[in-house]
C-alpha cells in the first residue's frame, strides 16, 4: 500500500462499486460511477498510469428471485441489465477501461482460485449452522428468500442485511421470526453444513490496514468499531443454484457441488478480473494487472456508504489471505436525496438516468452537480431548482461566460491568440490552480478539483472586466486612456489589450484542462474551439501553461441557461410520478428494494441510491422566548482526541471567542480526529455540564444525521458570535 502522493511511478487502478444487474440506473447510482470516473481522469491528467474498471454484479438472491418471477433464466435476466448498463455509462461520459461482469469465465476462475487458496492456507472451515427452511416449498432459504426481524435493532431485515434499521450485515440464522418470501409462510431453522472464512484471524492486520488507509474518514473510522466488538467469521456459501460453485479439490476433499459462493465473495473479485481482462487486451507492457494486484500498485475503491464493512473488513482480509495487494484508499460516498426526502424507487421518487437524458440535458451538467455539490462522503440533495442554480451560476455564469467572451474577443480582434507571452502574474495564478488540483486529488476531494477550475475562471472574468480590453483596441484608445489617469507604468492601448486577451485565452485553456475530469465533453469542445489538436483527455496538467494555437475559428457558447418555466415543468412531472406511485407503494419508504438489490458489491451503489427515512417533525412547538434562552455560539475546534475506553467519544477543545471549552462528542468513529483542528463549528454553550468516561463536557457540538455532519457557518462569522 503506497503513501506517496499521486502521481506515483506505480500503476494504479480505480474501481467503482459494481451495479447490481437488477433494475434501472438513477442518479443515486450515477454519483459513484461518475465520481470514480472523474477521479481516474484527474489521475490521468496528473500523469498517473491508471485504469478504471468495474462490471455488473450478476449473482445473489435478488436476481434469482426476480428472474423466477419473470419466468426467465437468471443469466438471461442479469445479462439484459448488464447490456443496458454498458449502453448507458458512455452517455454520461463514464469511460471504463474495462467493464465485465461477475458471471464471466475470468471472474469465475479467479474467484475459485482465491477461495481455494484461502482454504489451503487454513482460513476456511466447515461448520453446522441454523439455516432458514421452508417446509412447504421443501427448500432452504438463502438471503433474500427470508424476511424477519433484525436481532440487533428490531427493525425489519431481509436475508443478509438489516436494510431498514442498523444496516448491519447478518449471517444465516440470525434473522428472528423468519418468513419465507416464496410462500409467505413462517420458516423454520434447520442445521446445515456451510463454509466459513476466518475473518477473525485478521483482526490485527485489519487494524494496521485501517491505520494506513486513505480515502474518506467514514471508511477509515466506522470499521474500527466492528474490530473492537470482535470480528465474526463469515459464512461464504449459500444453498442455491445461481452463483459460482464452491471449488472442488479443497483441502478436505468434500464434494461441494450443492453449494455456491456467497455473492459478496465473487463480487469484489470482479475488480481483479476486470483489471486482468484490460491487461490481456492491451498487453502487459502497457498495463500489468499483476503488478497492481499482487505487487505494489495503487488500488482506489469508490463505493457507497452502506458497503463500507464489505470493503474495509471482508475484502482486505480476503486479499491478504490469498496473497494479494491491499487497497490504498476506500472513498465512500454519501446518499442522494430528492427534494430533501429519501430517494425511493418504489414511490418513483428518483431521477432516472434515462429520464435525465430524455429531458435533453447534457451529461456534463449532471457530472458537475454530483461531483461538486458537497464533499464526497456527504449526502447530496438533488432538486431541479438547485440543479438550475448550479448550472446557471457556475457553469453558465462563470465558466461559460468567461470562455465565450474571451475567445470571441480574441477571434474578432486577433483571429486567435495574440502573439505575446502570457504575463507572469497570470502564469502564477494558473500554477496555483494546478497546485490546488494536485492537493485536492490527493485529499480525495472532487469538489476541490472542480472548485480549482471554476475559481480560475472566476479570476479570468474579474481580470477581463477589470482591464476592459474592448476600450483599448483602436488607435484612439491611448488618447482616451491618458484622460483616465491610469496608475503605475502599465502600457495602455492596443498593446495592453493584446496582453489581456493573450492572458485570457491562456486562462480559458487552463480551465478546460483542469475541468476535463468533471466535464470531459464540454472541455473537449473548448479544446477544439481554441484550435488544439487531439483530445484534451490526453493533455497533461502542465499543458495548462502551454501556449494555445495562434489561430482559431469563431467560438460558440458551450453552456445554455436553464429557464424557470423548464424547472417548473420538471418539478410538476416529478410530483405527478410520485403521487401516482404512492398509491401502490409499500408503506416503508427506504432506499433498498428488490429493484436495486443492495446485496451486491454495490448495489452501489444501490447504497448511493438514497438515504434512510427522515425523522418526523416534532409536533410540539416552542416560543421565541424559549429559543432565545439557547446560547448557541460559533466556535473553532482547537484539539480533538479519542477518550480511552470509549468507543464513540472524543474530547474536543473548542474556542468560542470568550473562552475555550472542553466538550465531549460522540464523533470518534465518524470523523478523522486529526483533521478536525481548525474546523469551524456550532456549540450550544449553556448546556448543563456532564461527565462522560471521567471527562467533563461543557457544551454540545451541533451536528446533523447519523454521520454527525458538523454544523458550521457559510461566511466569516467571528468566534463567539451568537447564533440567533
Amino acid at each position: 500500500m503506497s503513501t506517496d502522493e499521486f502521481p506515483t511511478d506505480r500503476p494504479a487502478v480505480v474501481t467503482c462499486g459494481l451495479p447490481y444487474a437488477n433494475g434501472d440506473l438513477h442518479i443515486g447510482h450515477l454519483r459513484g460511477y461518475i465520481g470514480a470516473d472523474a477521479f481516474n481522469r484527474t489521475l490521468e491528467t496528473l500523469g498517473q498510469e491508471t485504469a478504471y474498471v468495474s462490471g455488473s454484479d450478476m449473482h445473489g438472491t435478488p436476481v434469482a428471485v426476480n428472474a423466477e418471477q419473470d419466468g426467465v433464466d437468471p443469466a438471461d435476466f442479469a445479462l439484459e441489465w448488464h447490456d443496458q448498463y454498458e449502453e448507458t455509462f458512455p452517455k454520461f461520459n463514464v469511460e471504463f477501461d474495462n467493464y465485465g461482469h461477475t458471471h464471466d469465465e475470468t471472474n469465475t476462475q479467479l474467484t475459485q482460485e482465491i477461495v481455494r487458496t484461502l482454504d489451503e492456507e487454513g482460513y476456511v472451515y466447515e461448520k453446522e449452522i441454523q439455516v432458514a427452511y421452508d417446509p412447504d416449498a421443501d427448500q432452504y432459504l438463502p438471503d433474500r428468500y427470508v424476511e424477519g426481524t433484525c436481532p440487533y435493532c428490531g427493525k425489519k431485515a431481509r436475508g443478509d442485511e438489516c436494510d431498514e434499521g442498523c444496516q448491519r450485515h447478518l449471517e444465516p440464522g440470525e434473522v428472528e421470526d423468519p418468513t419465507s418470501t416464496i410462500t409467505g409462510n413462517p420458516a423454520e431453522y434447520r442445521e446445515r453444513s456451510h463454509k466459513f472464512f476466518e475473518v477473525s484471524a485478521f483482526a490485527d492486520y485489519l487494524t494496521d490496514f485501517l491505520d494506513n488507509l486513505e480515502g474518506t474518514s467514514n471508511a477509515r473510522n466506522q470499521p474500527r468499531q466492528w474490530i473492537e466488538d470482535g470480528l465474526q467469521d463469515w459464512c461464504i456459501t449459500r444453498d442455491m443454484d445461481w452463483g459460482i460453485d464452491y471449488p472442488n479439490g479443497t483441502a478436505d476433499g468434500d464434494d461441494e457441488d450443492d453449494l455456491v459462493l456467497y455473492v459478496w465473495v465473487d463480487a469484489p473479485i470482479e475488480y481483479v478480473a476486470s483489471t486482468k481482462q484490460y491487461s490481456e487486451r492491451v498487453g502487459t507492457d502497457e498495463y500489468d494487472w499483476e503488478r497492481v494486484w499482487k505487487e505494489d500498485g495503487d488500488i482506489v475503491h469508490v463505493i457507497g456508504r452502506d458497503i463500507i464493512q464489505h470493503h474495509t473488513i471482508f475484502w482486505p482480509a480476503m486479499l491478504e489471505g490469498a496473497g494479494y495487494n491491499a487497497p490504498r484508499a476506500v472513498a465512500a460516498t454519501g446518499f442522494i436525496t430528492i427534494n430533501g426526502k429519501g430517494l425511493s424507487t418504489s414511490r418513483n421518487r428518483a431521477i432516472w438516468a434515462k429520464e435525465y437524458l430524455e429531458e435533453g440535458f447534457h451529461p456534463d451538467l449532471l457530472r458537475y452537480y454530483l461531483t461538486t455539490t458537497g464533499g464526497l462522503q456527504q449526502d447530496v440533495d438533488f432538486s431541479w431548482d438547485a440543479f438550475q442554480e448550479t448550472v446557471n451560476g457556475e457553469l453558465v455564469g462563470t465558466v461559460g461566460n468567461f470562455w465565450y467572451r474571451s475567445l470571441l474577443f480574441a477571434y474578432r480582434n486577433y483571429e486567435g491568440t495574440p502573439e505575446v507571452d502570457v504575463s507572469p502574474d497570470v502564469a502564477d495564478r494558473i500554477e496555483g490552480a494546478i497546485g490546488d488540483v494536485r492537493e485536492n486529488v490527493n485529499d480525495y476531494s472532487l469538489r476541490g478539483v472542480g472548485q480549482a477550475a471554476v475559481e480560475l475562471a472566476q479570476f479570468g472574468n474579474e481580470y477581463i472586466q477589470r482591464n476592459e480590453p474592448w476600450k483599448l483596441t483602436d488607435d484612439d484608445s491611448e488618447a482616451r486612456s491618458a484622460s483616465e489617469e491610469p496608475s503605475g507604468d502599465e502600457p495602455r492601448g492596443p498593446e495592453q489589450a493584446a496582453q489581456v486577451i493573450r492572458d485570457c485565452v491562456q486562462i480559458a485553456k487552463a480551465v478546460g484542462v483542469l475541468l476535463e475530469p468533471i466535464t470531459p465533453e464540454k472541455s473537449q469542445q473548448l479544446w477544439a474551439q481554441i484550435g488544439e489538436e487531439g483530445t484534451v483527455a490526453d493533455a497533461h496538467i502542465e499543458d495548462a501553461l502551454e501556449a494555445p494555437p495562434r489561430n482559431f475559428d469563431e467560438p460558440g457558447e458551450l453552456f445554455a441557461k436553464i429557464e424557470d418555466d423548464r424547472v417548473d415543468e420538471l418539478n410538476a412531472k416529478l410530483e405527478e410520478r410520485v403521487a401516482a406511485a404512492g398509491a401502490d407503494a409499500e408503506e416503508s419508504d427506504t432506499e433498498h428494494d428488490d429493484t436495486d438489490g443492495d446485496e451486491s458489491a454495490d448495489a452501489t451503489d444501490t447504497s448511493e441510491a438514497a438515504t434512510t427515512d427522515l425523522e418526523a417533525l416534532a409536533e410540539d412547538r416552542i416560543g421565541f422566548e424559549d429559543f432565545q434562552e439557547l446560547d448557541i455560539r460559533v466556535g473553532r475546534i482547537e484539539t480533538a482526541e479519542g477518550i480511552e475506553g470509549a468507543d464513540d467519544l472524543a474530547r474536543l477543545e473548542v474556542d468560542i471567542g470568550l473562552e475555550t471549552r472542553q466538550v465531549v462528542a460522540g464523533i470518534k468513529q465518524l470523523h478523522d480526529l486529526e483533521q478536525l483542528p481548525g474546523t469551524k463549528c456550532v456549540l450550544l454553550a449553556n448546556m448543563e455540564p456532564a461527565e462522560l468516561f471521567g471527562v467533563e463536557s461543557n457544551g454540545m457540538i451541533l451536528a446533523a444525521g447519523e454521520e454527525a455532519d458538523l454544523l458550521t457557518t457559510h461566511g466569516d462569522a467571528a468566534l463567539g458570535e451568537k447564533i440567533k
